[in-house]
């Protein structure tokens, strides 16, 4: 099976899942309803093997999906074989992380709190360098570089013509700590203010001012589609990486966002403090 496979599968799989929950029915229960048996529905539910779209539709309906999780679900259903731009870096690229940037490809929105460092899809190649240069994972300069270059054409997506909102949310830490050298923050920093004019990205500063707050876990990532009840939630654990979507952990997670938004310096303070931090390296 394919990169691309598998990434599409477990994300296909873990939303019929979670259709089926929400609707309280069993696997014996979805099969009968559709036509299928128990095996079928679960081998659907477990990223194994082909699927068929016209079941993953009849399903969709059972589960009585809107329409909009519904087309959404048959549109990844049917692309379940295509592959990714970052096929060509599948050695590369850890499970995790092809997961991710399934999700992220189809993604109409990103909200990003950090609160280490600069969220990948705004660093500076200079930025990421560093960063890698750092990990207490020793690597050779090709391997840096092929992960650089990873993390760069991540990027392209903040400039297709339907390219998501990305809405970051920066602790005041991730512009102080120093990271490489003077010039390299300074650089970044520029980075955050300049496309921060970006009409599809917003970016604001929490404070330290602001004291604790509602995600001191802890950086994450919530990335969402056209419907919400599909939204997934990544947190980098550094050790590993977790992807949750069920409604109770994504409402916490919208929750704390959105306390997180209030909490943060406006749009223009932020720039403001930016540049009060870049001039001070």
């Amino acid at each position: 099976m394919s990169v691309r496979t598998t990434t599409r599968r477990r994300q296909l799989g873990a939303t019929m899942r979670k259709l089926r929950a929400r609707k309280g029915m069993t696997l014996e229960e979805a099969g009968r309803l559709v036509g299928v048996s128990k095996a079928t529905i679960s081998r659907y539910e477990t990223q194994s093997g082909p699927v068929k779209w016209l079941v993953v539709d009849a399903l969709c309906r059972a589960y009585e999906a809107t329409d909009t999780e519904r087309e959404t679900v048959v549109a990844l259903a049917k692309d379940a074989k295509q592959q990714g731009w970052w096929s060509s870096f599948a050695d590369s690229i850890p499970e995790s992380m092809n997961l991710l940037l399934t999700l992220e490809d189809e993604a109409k929105r990103e909200d990003h709190f950090s609160c280490v460092y600069v969220p990948g899809l705004l660093q500076t190649r200079s930025y990421t360098t560093a960063l890698q240069q750092a990990n207490e994972m020793r690597r050779s300069r090709e391997e840096i570089d092929r992960l650089v270059d990873i993390r760069m054409k991540r990027q392209e997506i903040l400039t297709r013509p339907t390219s998501p909102h990305l809405w970051a949310i920066l602790d005041e830490s991730v512009i102080r700590r120093l990271v490489g050298s003077r010039q390299v923050m300074r650089d970044q920093l520029g980075q955050l203010l300049s496309i921060g004019q970006s009409s599809n990205v917003t970016i604001q500063v929490l404070p330290f001012a602001k004291g604790a707050h509602a995600a001191a876990l802890g950086s994450f990532v919530i990335l969402g589609g056209v419907e919400p009840s599909l939204d997934v939630v990544y947190v980098d654990l550094h050790v590993g990486s977790l992807f949750m979507e069920k409604e109770e952990e994504l409402e916490r997670y919208r929750l704390a966002f959105d306390y997180l938004r209030a909490q943060a310096l406006d749009i223009d303070a932020s720039s403001s403090l930016i540049q009060h931090a870049r001039e001070e390296l």
